[in-house]
This record gives C-alpha cells, sequence and structure tokens, in this order.
C-alpha cells in the first residue's frame, strides 16, 4: 500500500499562493534608502524573503532601496505598489536569527519608546537636557 503523505525532496520548497515564507506582522518605524531619496516608513510585515512598508511617496516597481530597521539593512526590489503600500523582494534571504530578533525587538519597541519619553521629560523638568536656549 502506498505512502499518500508527500516526501521530502532537495528541490525548491512548495510556496503556497505568493508566499515562499512566512509572514510576521508587525507595525515599526523603518526607512527605505533609494538612490533619490531617504523614505521614512512603516514596516507592515516581514519574512525572511521580504517585507511589506507602508509609504507616504510609492516607490517605482523595479526600483531597488536599502530596508533598515532594527538589524535589517538588506537591499530589496520593489515588486509591488498600491495605496502607499510597497512590497519589497529581498536580494538574499534574511537570516532566521534577524527575523526572531526582529519580532523580538517589536515586542519590546512599545515600552521601550515609553520609557525613553519619560527619561527625556525627567530631564527637561530637572534641566539636564543640555538645551543652550537663552532662559
Amino acid at each position: 500500500m502506498a505512502d499518500p503523505k508527500p516526501q521530502p525532496t532537495d528541490g525548491p520548497a512548495l510556496q503556497v499562493g505568493r508566499r515562499s515564507a512566512p509572514r510576521l506582522r508587525l507595525s515599526l518605524p523603518a526607512q527605505l534608502i533609494a538612490v533619490e531619496k531617504v523614505h521614512t516608513c512603516i514596516l507592515l510585515n516581514l519574512s525572511r524573503t521580504g517585507a511589506q512598508v507602508a509609504i507616504l511617496e510609492a516607490m517605482r516597481e523595479g526600483e531597488g532601496a536599502i530596508l533598515r530597521c532594527g538589524m535589517i539593512n538588506h537591499f530589496a526590489i520593489v515588486t509591488r505598489t498600491e495605496f502607499g503600500l510597497n512590497a519589497l523582494q529581498f536580494d538574499e534571504p534574511l537570516t532566521d536569527a534577524i527575523v526572531l530578533e526582529t519580532r523580538r525587538y517589536h515586542e519590546n519597541f512599545e515600552e521601550r519608546e515609553k520609557r525613553a519619553l519619560i527619561e527625556t521629560a525627567r530631564k527637561w523638568v530637572s534641566g539636564e537636557t543640555g538645551d543652550e536656549r537663552p532662559k
């Protein structure tokens, strides 16, 4: 009797739909550094093979840029643009370690930002800001 389970092969992994890797949903500030401009954007999702960013000034399909966010500093090509969203495909896949570290960075991002804001306010109130404006 034949085994109904598919057997692993040495070939490329099975791709379901458009995704070749699972996506991690995020909401992190990031930058897309293109030849003409540095774009501020929000990293919405991430996988080893690509990402999706929300951006005010959409880039052109086929345009390349470096995505920077946390540990990520990777070159990507814009593969799709629609309504302020850009889909990116990395020229080389991210490592599992970078994806996992980005997840940890996202999980702690809000708390770090809150602590930084409180510390800035504390320094301002106590006069420790180093602000050289006349009083």
